[in-house]
């Protein structure tokens, strides 16, 4: 299977600017970038899709540029509900920092930041040598900027796609760059620098653009949200534990698709997986596949193997087999209820929200559906106790089968 064949099997172009991209994308040897800005110090897996296209395309002898937006950062890309909260020069750089060495770890990347070709730039010049290459006209019919018309847009973030087609040109002119990648709700920023490059350089550059479908749920909302927020790449934030819990608990309607775009499993081996969902979907084997792959991926093997033991032990309510540091992974993905120390366990279950009443409390305790830390009590009288917390100062109830919950006291 030819790469813009594979691209497409794996739902990966949205759109492209060109339909000479094909030969392009299917020979070797382009140069391409694709950005993000410093708004927060870890990527999420939000972003994972659209650098895993780039490495995709990376595999096939082309070469990447990361642009980490040191200076759009500054500005912020217009979002359909309102204006971004600026962020200062030190957060920026934090952030920069932190992602400028998240991205060359897991994915090798040369860096570039546009701050580099922007720092120097005097207002008059922007104005005369590109601004004057842009009409107004053009600008508030891009689709981010025509949806935020009507509630009002301020300039700084109006002039967001001039920074962005500046990139462009400048990556074109410096680097030879002919291909600027991005998610779908791009295309104005990126078509605006293909019209730059053209207006400075001749009708007849040979420049490209594509964008990638943005990952969703079933519902249509953005993938990467869990119960406890964001899903972040860098495991000091989002555990490998938690990582695997929210891909394997990923819907079967949506499975394939993460998987033909989130992981480098080949055609046969997602076709098999499919037709396990389809026979047997009681067993997850799609959604267990695409938890290993991204976890070790990002986080390594060690790390899998640890996400899975968490997962079996507290399947199986052997809480004592894990150690203290995958104790401490497996409570970090739960919240906490805050409790009085020292309360006899039905009081305890009903503070915690647990049961609705102490009588329904005495009778999951009498039938033995509670462990507390993983050992079954059946005494009504037991205390729950910080003295007894199985890490810091929390407690890990389970009620039934899979039902945990968190108390600190």
């Amino acid at each position: 299977m030819k790469l813009f064949d594979e691209l497409k099997w794996r739902g990966l172009i949205n759109d492209v600017t060109s339909p000479d991209l094909e030969e392009k994308l299917n020979a070797r040897g382009m140069t391409f970038y694709i950005g993000t800005d410093p708004t927060g110090d870890s990527l999420h897996i939000g972003h994972y899709s659209s650098l895993l296209c780039a490495k995709r395309l990376a595999a096939h002898g082309h070469h990447p540029l990361m642009l980490v937006g040191g200076a759009t950062g500054f500005i912020g890309d217009p979002k359909a509900t309102g204006e971004r909260n600026m962020l200062t020069k030190e957060v920026l750089q934090h952030n920069y920092d932190c992602l400028s060495a998240q991205i060359k770890e897991l994915f090798g990347f040369e860096m570039v930041n546009n701050l580099d070709w922007t720092k120097d730039l005097s207002v008059i010049d922007f104005l005369r040598d590109i601004g004057k290459y842009f009409n107004i006209n053009y600008m508030i019919n891009k689709e981010t900027v025509k949806r935020r018309l009507e509630s009002g847009i301020s300039y700084t973030e109006f002039s967001y796609m001039i920074l962005q087609a500046m990139d462009f040109l400048h990556l074109y002119e410096a680097k030879g760059c002919t291909l600027q990648l991005g998610g779908q709700d791009q295309w104005g920023n990126i078509t605006s620098g293909l019209e730059l490059i053209r207006k400075k350089h001749g009708a007849d550059v040979e420049c490209y653009g594509m964008t990638m479908p943005l990952i969703t749920k079933a519902d249509g909302t953005k993938f990467g949200k869990s119960e406890t927020g964001t899903v972040w790449l860098d495991k000091s934030k989002t555990s490998s534990y938690e990582m695997y819990q929210f891909l394997v608990n990923s819907e079967d309607a949506k499975v394939i698709d993460y998987l033909k775009k989130l992981t480098f499993l080949g055609k046969e081996e997602i076709d098999a997986l499919e037709d396990s969902l389809n026979k047997e979907p009681h067993k997850r084997e799609a959604q267990k596949a695409l938890a290993r792959e991204v976890v070790t991926y990002l986080h390594g093997e060690d790390e899998y193997q640890k996400a899975l033991k968490i997962t079996n032990a507290l399947f199986r309510g052997n809480i004592k087999d894990l150690e203290a540091n995958e104790i401490k992974d497996a409570l970090h993905g739960m919240e906490a209820k805050s409790i009085d120390d020292n309360m006899p366990l039905p009081d305890a279950l009903v503070a915690a929200g647990i049961a609705s009443s102490k009588r329904e409390a005495r009778e999951w305790i009498n039938q033995g559906s509670i462990q507390i830390n993983g050992e079954k009590i059946q005494d009504v009288a037991f205390v729950v106790s910080s003295a007894n917390a199985i890490s810091e100062n929390h407690t890990l109830i389970k009620k039934g089968k899979r039902n945990y919950f968190v108390i600190e006291q």
